[in-house]
């Protein structure tokens, strides 16, 4: 007869074996069940907390004098614009119910919605507006939009519901730029300077939302605003977590503790093909950016002076290398600054080759010859070396990587550097205090650049922190503006963007796609998405009570 310990001896795998086999099915029947309720249909309604990731802090909340994306990205729940475009992007009413444009072209009235009201309670009118068109036009306010605004020869607001603008001549992009003004409160705003107001960080705005709490450094999180002056938004609360790393983003999003990110492309391409269990939880899109990635000179500063060198640069980078290697082919390459494939990229228009016995022809023609035969080119005694400074983006920093071996080729010693954003913003961009930076511009549907490459916009805060002057290129953006006819208004820009081309103040490096992942639990997005993207509609999307994180309140 068996004593006891031969027995369990025996049966102790047998156990074993049937408790796995157990815990898998149950985690299997968890995971379906899970799957199950994700793709369930559920009416909408109201409440629940949406958490995304954001790569960059934003200096501040007012748009119009921060001039980042990540505070356009905040601001625009908090603060209207009088227009908005729709999600066909055809221009539309917000704060505006309508609108009319004289026979001339020159003066616009707008007509706005009645009994608006800010998030404090106060009348929101035409007062409001004509202040903030008084505030980003006045001289000493530290914005890079003021040049549309200062085309307006005269504003005024004949009544609490009237608004109305006279241009000294027709202005084309005049109706989009109200689309991109945020209007502030006058009340608040009156007796303050704008450069440095407290209301930045403390905004109070007339949206679907308001500012919460804001920890710096962590989170910013927004809540329902009561006197939205669109209605009311579905969802209660809105959370952006500051996660600079986007692989830090990702293990937050399989984790479950975000709800929302910008993939990158490996992430996108090969991460998410190779595991159904995210697939079955998160959405994935895909969409054309209207952004493009470049390397910017400091034109101020020698050797970036010399076309020749930057043009040397151009051909001794191979951008399909860039886009097959940081982006696994998900992205374009671009020779004009508009999107590709739209009536305003100039179609004859093609990127530098990558060539780089022609970069070492122009570098010597330049002055530059490896003299002492160390391996870096040199003029005059000095190396040709300079630091690429970019912030916290790691396709941004792998892109880096990539030219800087590109350079070292020719014999360009190239460092990288990377910072923090509000620091890349405050200390290098604003200052001007660089020599070469890796970055990328996001651009409206509206083809007028005037503030990004036209000589008058070289002040602190302004987009042209390159130093980017040329007659040319000023005359063809003034042009621009006030020509309304659509094809000639293209010619004009196709013209601009081959100036810029052969000048060369920027190496454009590819146009990206953006892949937004969103997780099932959200619902009401449109798919396939519009022309205008999956965040057209925001205001309608909803997280049905079943697919909820289990969420601590104080109220």
């Amino acid at each position: 007869m068996q004593n006891r310990h031969q027995i369990i001896k025996k049966i102790l795998p047998c156990l074993l074996s049937i408790f796995i086999a157990t815990s898998l099915i149950s985690c299997s029947e968890q995971k379906n069940e899970a799957s199950s309720k994700l793709n369930q249909e559920y009416p909408p309604e109201s409440g629940g907390t949406l958490v995304d990731a954001m790569s960059g802090e934003p200096s501040g909340l007012i748009a119009m004098m921060a001039g980042e994306s990540s505070a356009s990205a905040i601001a625009s729940n908090i603060f209207n614009s009088l227009l908005k475009y729709d999600k066909n992007l055809e221009l539309t009413g917000e704060l505006a119910k309508s609108w009319d444009v004289s026979a001339d072209q020159k003066t616009i009235t707008f007509h706005l919605k009645p009994n608006l009201k800010w998030a404090d309670g106060k009348p929101l009118t035409s007062a409001d507006v004509l202040f903030t068109w008084q505030t980003v036009t006045n001289d000493n306010t530290r914005s890079p939009y003021g040049a549309d605004y200062k085309l307006v020869k005269k504003a005024e607001a004949p009544d609490a519901n009237t608004f109305k603008v006279t241009y000294a001549q027709p202005y084309a992009p005049a109706l989009d730029s109200w689309s991109g003004l945020h209007v502030l409160p006058k009340h608040l705003l009156e007796d303050q300077d704008i450069n440095n107001t407290p209301f930045s960080r403390h905004p109070v705005g007339s949206h679907y939302y308001q500012l919460d709490q804001w920890k710096k450094g962590e989170s910013i999180s927004l809540k329902r605003n009561p006197n939205a002056s669109q209605g009311q938004a579905k969802i209660d609360r809105l959370v952006s977590r500051i996660i600079p790393d986007r692989a830090a983003q990702f293990l937050e999003l399989m984790a479950d503790n975000i709800d929302s990110m910008s993939l990158n492309s490996i992430q996108y391409a090969r991460i998410f093909p190779a595991r159904p269990d995210l697939t079955n939880k998160i959405a994935q899109y895909k969409e054309l950016g209207n952004s493009y990635t470049y390397l910017g000179f400091n034109l101020k500063r020698k050797p970036f002076n010399d076309v020749r060198v930057r043009q040397a640069i151009n051909y001794a980078i191979d951008k399909q290398e860039i886009i097959d290697g940081v982006l696994l082919g998900l992205g374009l390459p671009v020779a004009s600054p508009y999107k590709p494939g739209t009536r305003w990229s100039n179609p004859k228009l093609q990127p530098y080759p990558y060539n780089p016995q022609k970069a070492i022809t122009l570098l010597k023609a330049a002055g530059f010859e490896d003299h002492d035969h160390d391996g870096i080119l040199d003029r005059d005694g000095q190396p040709l070396s300079f630091e690429i400074l970019t912030n916290q983006n790691k396709e941004r920093e792998m892109s880096a990587v990539l030219v800087q071996r590109r350079l070292k080729e020719i014999g360009i010693d190239v460092k990288i550097r990377v910072v923090e954003w509000a620091t890349f913003i405050s200390r290098f961009i604003k200052t001007g205090d660089f020599n070469v930076v890796l970055l990328g511009w996001g651009l409206g549907l509206e083809p007028d650049q005037f503030n990004i490459w036209h000589s008058s916009q070289q002040a602190p805060g302004q987009f042209n922190f390159i130093g980017y002057n040329n007659p040319k290129v000023d005359m063809l953006l003034e042009t621009g503006r006030t020509e309304l006819n659509p094809d000639k208004r293209m010619k004009i820009y196709h013209q601009f963007a081959e100036i810029l081309l052969e000048d060369s103040p920027v190496v454009y490096l590819f146009a990206g796609y953006g892949l937004p992942a969103m997780h099932k639990r959200v619902k009401g997005i449109d798919d396939p998405a519009p022309p205008a993207g999956i965040g057209h509609n925001a205001y309608e999307w909803y997280i049905p009570t079943p697919l909820r994180r289990n969420e601590m309140s104080a109220e």
